[in-house]
């Protein structure tokens, strides 16, 4: 009589059917993966949003000619913002918006926007935000200062006009 085993009682046939399957299971769930997550990351109109460039570097040409500087305060516990506008313009707006913007999830991202209170100082309300680096906006319709912070953050945030940083 011989002693042979049913193929599936081997534990080398085993081994070698695990191997292929492991890479089948893999490339499913990169599959389901690519297809239920969107991309942050790829604007879809991007023709549109190259030429909306010029318009914000002409903001920002506003904010250098007008000297604008903006310290910020982020109170995280009480969830408020407080900001001081200095610079040489005649009438400042009553509202301005901040926008914290996170560099790789947009469903991060929060728009602020801030009243004036008298004397430059606007503030407003800031739901909690994540660790992490952030860039800041801070604009109107005819300028723009831009910058970034660290989190968490203490102390004040300075946002100067483009080309002043540089000076």
């Amino acid at each position: 009589m011989s002693d042979t085993r049913r193929w599936y009682r081997e534990p080398w046939v085993w081994l070698l059917i695990s191997l292929p399957m492991t890479a089948v299971i893999a490339s499913m769930v990169t599959i389901y993966l690519a297809v239920s997550t969107s991309d942050g990351l790829v604007v879809d109109d991007y023709y549109k949003r190259g030429k909306a460039i010029n318009v914000d570097l002409a903001r920002d040409a506003a904010a250098a000619r007008h000297e604008l500087r903006a310290d910020i305060e982020l109170d995280m516990r009480n969830n408020h913002v407080q900001l001081l506008l200095q610079g040489n313009i005649e009438r400042l707006p009553e509202t301005l918006t901040l926008s914290l913007l996170h560099p790789t999830q947009a469903g991060y991202d929060q728009v602020l926007p801030l009243q004036h209170a008298g004397d430059g100082v606007y503030s407003g309300a800031i739901d909690e935000v994540g660790r992490g680096n952030w860039y800041l906006q801070l604009e109107t319709v005819e300028w723009r200062l831009s910058g970034s912070m660290q989190m968490p953050h203490t102390g004040k945030v300075v946002l100067l006009a483009q080309e002043m940083a540089g000076q």
